[in-house]
């Protein structure tokens, strides 16, 4: 039986400042077992339980129903999306029609730097051979940049979406930032049917490629169509050793990348 929001809300708080720790995650973890998706999210957002929050949006194929939920409880959290420079010509129409749809006060369009891009993609085409480094430059910092003046983010991360995500719990350190930043995935236990059922009980407008056989949704020229049956992710870096962007890779205690991953050069 769900929690009511009322006892959740009763049961603990947590310091949240400045940062955060594992016995804190741990602890959030245990606070909103057997609690729904949008109790967690109220006690979050309207509690302050995580700080100062913001929610990060690629915009995808199943974006729109974290955003319908933040959106519906306080459409101002900041919405951050990382302007690549390659995304889809139809992820950009559709971030700008959804953030109006859904009523979002604060979309937080993030750039790569120009000079860097200058000195290490001046053709922009490291992705073609370079697919890691090419992330690093557009993605991993730029983000990491606008989130070091917040204390947690939300991620549309799904367990279902890619064996790298199976065992996600809803909290947890976010080992990118030393300051122990929060990183809170409020629809990791949403499976795909309940993914569609809120796309229709809400009447929220599909991403235009999903028809067209792209169940995840990335920069153009790392995203292929999935044949059906197949991981939603296999279109993502098709071809490559590479299963997420880099801004969810976990680093090690000190920073450094751990065993197994190349440094970005």
């Amino acid at each position: 039986m769900n929690k009511p929001v009322t006892d959740i809300r009763a049961v603990d708080r947590i310091d949240t400042g400045p940062r955060f720790t594992e016995h804190d995650a741990v602890r959030l973890n245990n606070l909103f077992r057997g609690a729904s998706t949008e109790e967690m999210l109220e006690a979050v957002i309207m509690d302050g339980l995580a700080g100062d929050v913001a929610t990060v949006s690629s915009f995808g194929a199943e974006s729109a129903v974290l955003l319908h939920l933040i959106g519906s409880i306080d459409p101002s959290v900041p919405v951050l999306f990382l302007e690549t420079g390659k995304h889809f010509a139809e992820t950009l129409a559709y971030r700008d029609d959804l953030a109006e749809r859904l009523g979002l006060t604060n979309l937080i369009n993030l750039y790569p730097e120009v000079e860097e891009l200058q000195t290490k993609d001046e053709t922009g085409l490291r992705w073609s051979y370079d697919p890691d480094g090419c992330c690093e430059i557009r993605k991993v910092k730029p983000l990491a940049k606008a989130l070091a003046g917040y204390d947690a983010s939300f991620t549309g991360r799904k367990s279902f979406q890619s064996a790298t995500r199976a065992n996600l719990p809803r909290f947890e350190i976010d080992t990118s930032d030393a300051q122990g930043r929060l990183k809170i995935n409020p629809l990791i236990d949403w499976d795909a049917s309940q993914i569609a059922a809120y796309f229709v009980m809400h009447y929220l407008p599909q991403h235009p490629l999903v028809a067209q056989g792209y169940p995840s949704i990335g920069c153009s020229p790392c995203t292929n169509k999935v044949a059906p049956g197949e991981d939603p992710r296999s279109g993502r870096w098709k071809g490559w050793d590479k299963t997420e962007c880099g801004i969810h890779t976990p680093l090690t205690e000190d920073g450094e990348l751990p065993p197994g991953y190349e440094p970005f050069l």
